[in-house]
């Protein structure tokens, strides 16, 4: 029989190189063929379906985006390989303010000036970008293999999506839920439009803590100290507030101080408030209720402290300043008034002080609490809903400690800001009359018979782009115009959401809360939270560390000068461009190869655990690249071997009696891999799957089977090669099949070799074959005991030859079986000299081991086997202290306790792996 991997004929069944970008072919007719579509129909098949969190439409696929989409991808092809009837549902966000300022962007690039534009103008803009180059991430989750049904692929601004919206704020005005009024708000004074917290970062940053002298009213020669970062905020203070427990200020409550540097001068109270922290500052707070979330707080439980609003909305300072500070920027404002506060004798003093900074992410403008008119939604009795459905289990979420964070977040929730004060976006169906009466109705035309004969302006804000992705499961399904459908009837609730834990509230929790209101019941059985992807040393992926990864970088390669390009493109500082630079090219001195898209999704699919954190490391693409060109050269060898092929292999195994032993355990080992997968594949570990279809592929079935085989080849009788042959065939293809969903490319071109071998009536697509299954009556414990005595047999063997392999030495092999097992200890122990011996005819003195009833003695020239025992034996004593602390560590029930699950499964892996090695050594010792 052929074994020679690199034949003639192989060459012509599969290129003698695996090539990632050649293989990605394979999959290049899915999407025309109609591999990915949906097909509701009531057929008796159960439904499982994905909603893919909506991209922005401005966006770009990154790190975050490729990790979560091959989980998806994964789940979906393995159910749609399950015989499930599935739908992937894809779309994008119209990402309000980053698509606005996209689009203002591209004007001003034109020399178009954006403030003279109508809204109608700008929209006309906005949309043209959007047709042009608005769906450049969806082309790029194609490229890495996404089978998402795109004929039903949405966008939130689509006529359909967007009655959708309508509809729901007009039910929620009606039902009590909107109303429109002036609260504190994240305030963008550049992008001039309130943002979401999502919209905000905070970082610490350097600053400057003031402590400023608040005169007595009536003794105006003595005063209270606060500590303030804003000075130029206490033009609008409306008290100074204390803790009702802290005696220093206790005789001070109700007194009354002068407002520094007010014209006309102003006094304001001390009063008593828990919010204060005695042992911050010196004791005593500022309250500036208009411009701090905190103060704005305390106001509420303090209705009587004044409101006053210091900024206009580009963050200057309005008419209720002193006129010697109207027009100027807030931080020029601060200036002046420390230098003020300085001249009277007010600035106590002034220190360094290290402190969280809110700036805008689009923007990075410093994000100021601005008392605005906008429009709210209350969400108490939401939140009770939602809260509900978590109790009886309609969600349930994935790990199960995301469901407590979900439910303290909703028992602390606050009414949500749904405007923006933008162009592009859903704007509110509300109008408004002469006398400022609001008419909220779905069409202009509704509005107007509310209103009679007075005229009507309509409300030029938006919706918060989050308002209408709370909408996505069943927008995305026609629900609001076609209630009975049939995608809505197949495929809602949807089977599993499969989001990061950043956007657990702003998404998650108002999509679960807002179509329970709307339709009622959860939109989805299962929430699975990812951690968020990190770079090889936890940090943050970001354009300012330059440690950002393309992924399809990692799939196509790029040079040195590409990704130097990348990097410092758009960076203000040139000592921070020349950092990255250096850095990157110490860590990729020959820019980034190919690693293919298979290797990169098989990356993420292994690193998808159950923690916070994702840390990519480059060094498992690169094994993972290593792992797709282990299983071309396999399928190489067994299309060489099967040299044409057995028709209806799979079934002869079924037919075929005396299975050699090794044949029978590889069938066993499939089957319980099989299990395996399906099990994690069920709790939504794919990090668990992977790693057994690793072992499966690598340790089962390439290092050991296939060399096992090529034993039986060379030296069974025809029986057992025709057998041989047809397991290889019969293993390889199922267990391309249960890689497929997490390597979709090269199993599809490798599975359409294999599969006419061993069935002729194969479907079209490795895709739409049946996911293998495990049968209990195929797992043999019996070939797995047997398989288990010559793996242990050959170790042996190894370490012998490893050890005396000098020349002219022989390995001797005596036993019951030895004549049996010595043509695999030539091949799989690499030990070329080898023969069975009598056990009378065993030399003495020899480096030996004893083994499952076997005796291996390497016969070789003298050797002093007393000083190879010793070495041994101070081995086995360094083993047995390491077992001990790391036991000692393990009966250690606070380390049980405290200790996150990864560390523990590790100190477990490293408690088996001492105990293997212990074994080892003690069942080798020499005589």
């Amino acid at each position: 029989m052929p074994t020679d991997t690199n034949s003639d004929t192989t060459d012509t069944i599969l290129p003698k190189h695996y090539e990632p970008q050649i293989a990605e072919q394979a999959g290049s007719g899915w999407e025309a063929s109609g591999y990915f579509s949906s097909q509701p129909q009531n057929d008796g098949r159960e439904s499982f379906s994905i909603l893919l969190p909506p991209p922005n439409v401005t966006g770009m696929l990154h790190m975050g985006h490729a990790f979560q989409h091959t989980l998806m991808d994964t789940l979906i092809r393995y159910q749609r390989m399950c015989g499930k009837n599935t739908l992937w549902q894809p779309g994008t966000d119209h990402a309000g303010i980053a698509m606005q300022i996209v689009a203002t962007r591209e004007l001003e690039r034109r020399g178009i000036d954006v403030a003279a534009l109508s809204r109608e103008e700008f929209l006309t803009h906005a949309w043209e970008w959007k047709q042009q180059s608005g769906n450049t991430i969806t082309q790029q989750m194609r490229r890495l293999g996404a089978s998402c049904d795109w004929q039903r692929e949405c966008f939130t601004m689509d006529d359909n999506l967007s009655a959708a919206v309508t509809q729901a704020f007009v039910k929620l005005y009606e039902d009590g839920y909107i109303y429109r009024g002036k609260r504190l708000v994240n305030w963008d004074p550049v992008l001039l439009t309130a943002v979401s917290d999502l919209e905000v970062v905070s970082e610490e940053e350097s600053g400057v803590m003031y402590h400023v002298r608040y005169p007595f009213v009536d003794d105006e020669d003595n005063g209270i100290i606060i500590a303030t970062t804003r000075p130029e905020t206490i033009l609008v203070d409306g008290a100074i507030a204390v803790h009702p427990d802290d005696e220093r200020f206790l005789p001070l409550l109700g007194k009354r101080v002068w407002v520094p540097l007010c014209s006309p001068p102003r006094s304001i109270e001390i009063i008593a408030d828990e919010y204060v922290d005695p042992q911050f500052g010196s004791g005593c707070v500022k309250i500036t209720a208009a411009h701090d979330f905190n103060d704005y707080a305390v106001y509420q439980r303090h209705p009587d402290i004044p409101l006053i609003v210091l900024f206009t909305p580009d963050a200057k300072m309005n008419e209720n300043a002193p006129e010697t500070y109207r027009g100027m920027d807030r931080f020029a404002a601060r200036e002046k008034i420390v230098a003020d506060l300085t001249a009277q004798g007010l600035l106590i003093k002034q220190e360094p002080h290290r402190y969280k900074l809110p700036r805008g992410d689009r923007s990075k403008a410093v994000i100021e609490p601005m008392l605005t008119d906008q429009w709210f939604m209350r969400m108490d009795k939401m939140a009770e809903r939602g809260l509900a459905l978590a109790d009886e289990g309609q969600v349930r979420f994935v790990p199960d400690n995301w469901r407590r964070v979900y439910q303290e977040w909703l028992s602390k929730i606050h009414d949500w800001c749904i405007s923006r004060q933008l162009l592009w976006g859903h704007q509110i169906p509300a109008w408004q009359d002469p006398d400022g009466n609001w008419y909220i109705a779905e069409t202009e035309e509704q509005a107007q018979q509310q209103a009679g004969d007075k005229p009507l302006t309509r409300e030029t804000d938006v919706l918060d782009t989050w308002f209408s992705s709370a909408l996505w499961p069943y927008s995305t399904l026609d629900w609001h115009t076609q209630p009975e459908n049939p995608h809505f009837q197949s495929y809602f609730p949807t089977s599993v959401l499969i989001t990061g834990f950043d956007i657990l509230f702003f998404w998650v929790a108002r999509m679960v809360m807002m179509t329970d209101y709307m339709v009622g019941g959860s939109p989805f059985h299962d929430v699975y939270i990812t951690g968020l992807v990190r770079d090889r040393e936890g940090q943050k992926m970001s354009k300012s560390r330059g440690n950002i990864l393309d992924p399809l970088d990692l799939a196509d390669g790029i040079s040195l000068e590409e990704l130097l390009a990348k990097r410092t493109h758009g960076l203000m500082k040139p000592e921070q461009a020349q950092q990255i630079e250096a850095d990157t090219r110490q860590q990729f001195p020959d820019g980034i190869p190919a690693y293919g898209v298979d290797a990169l999704r098989f990356t993420f699919a292994s690193l998808a655990s159950y923690g916070r954190e994702i840390k990519f490391d480059l060094g498992r693409c690169e094994g993972y690249r290593h792992f797709c060109n282990k299983l071309w050269n396999a399928a190489r060898f067994v299309l060489s071997v099967a040299d044409g092929g057995y028709e209806n292999a799979a079934a002869d195994i079924e037919t075929v009696a005396n299975l050699p032993v090794q044949d029978e355990w590889i069938i066993s080992r499939l089957q319980r891999a099989e299990q395996t997968v399906a099990d994690s594949f069920a709790e939504y570990r794919f990090d668990l799957a992977a790693l057994e279809i690793y072992q499966f592929f690598w340790d089962d079935y390439c290092s050991w089977y296939l060399e096992v085989a090529k034993v039986q080849l060379i030296y069974g009788d025809a029986s057992v090669r025709a057998n041989t042959t047809r397991t290889l065939l019969a293993v390889l293809e199922a267990g391309l099949r249960l890689c497929h969903p997490i390597m979709p490319f090269i199993t599809e071109q490798l599975w359409q070799k294999v599969a006419p071998l061993v069935d002729k009536k194969t479907a079209a697509t490795i895709m739409l074959a049946a996911y293998p299954q495990a049968e209990a009556a195929k797992i043999n414990p019996a070939a797995e005991a047997a398989m288990a005595r010559l793996k242990a047999i050959v170790e042996a063997a190894r370490q012998l030859r490893q050890e005396y392999n000098q020349p002219g030495a022989t390995l001797l092999v005596s036993g019951s079986d030895s004549e049996q097992l010595v043509p695999f200890l030539v091949k799989l122990a690499g030990c070329k000299n080898a023969r069975s011996i009598a056990a009378a005819e065993l030399p003495t003195n020899a480096p030996t081991v004893k083994i499952h009833e076997l005796t291996l003695l390497m016969d070789c020239p003298q050797i002093d086997i007393a000083a190879r025992n010793e070495q041994r034996q101070r081995e086995l004593q360094q083993l047995q202290t390491e077992l001990a602390a790391v036991e000692k560590m393990l009966a250690n029930p606070q380390f049980m306790q405290k200790a996150r699950e990864q560390a523990i499964n590790s100190k477990q892996q490293q408690q088996q792996r001492l105990l293997q090695k212990i074994d080892e050594l003690t069942s080798q010792t020499l005589s």
